[in-house]
């Protein structure tokens, strides 16, 4: 009997919440995909142009469209996506604090770890990384950041000391 409830307890738990791999396959928020050109999203609007990490050329964007104003019940204020070449590396959304965004988030992906030092939770997979956190008072955060892109970054960054280089 412990054996048939300790197997239907792991089968239980494997239907009711995904993995990382759901994660992987979704690879953004909404129809807003990692990897994917600017223009395949609905609404952006240019807000500036930026160094990431003060070496590689980016630009901000700010999406406003309605399928962009909630997640289910709980309001978005903001969602922000940075691109490199065009392609969008970080997809970032604010929402109103509502305990129910986690609850989703768990039951997709499975149980977020934690960051002590940054007070983040997070999801990871070779390809992209999912944080949550506080963002102030009343408002949560979640960052995707795709993995993908930024190694093509620090190649084209290498591919540039290279040829600088190979110009002696």
């Amino acid at each position: 009997m412990l054996k048939f409830v300790l197997l239907f307890t792991v089968i239980s738990a494997r239907c009711f919440s995904q993995d990382l791999a759901e994660l992987d396959k979704r690879n953004g928020f909404k129809d807003i995909k990692l990897g994917y050109p600017i223009d395949s999203v609905k609404g952006f609007k240019l807000l500036k142009d930026f160094k990431e990490k003060d070496e590689y050329p980016a630009k901000l964007y700010l999406v406003e469209h309605p399928d962009y104003e909630k997640i289910g019940e709980v309001k978005i204020n903001k969602v922000e996506l940075k691109t490199y070449k065009d392609l969008i590396y970080e997809i970032r959304v604010v929402a109103n604090k509502d305990p129910r965004l986690m609850k989703a988030l768990e039951s997709l992906y499975g149980k977020a770890d934690y960051d002590v030092k940054n007070d983040t939770y997070f999801w990871k997979t070779d390809n992209l990384i999912l944080k949550f956190q506080s963002e102030g008072r009343n408002r949560l955060e979640m960052i995707y950041i795709s993995y993908g892109l930024h190694k093509i970054m620090k190649e084209d960054k290498n591919k540039k000391v290279d040829d600088i280089a190979n110009d002696f």
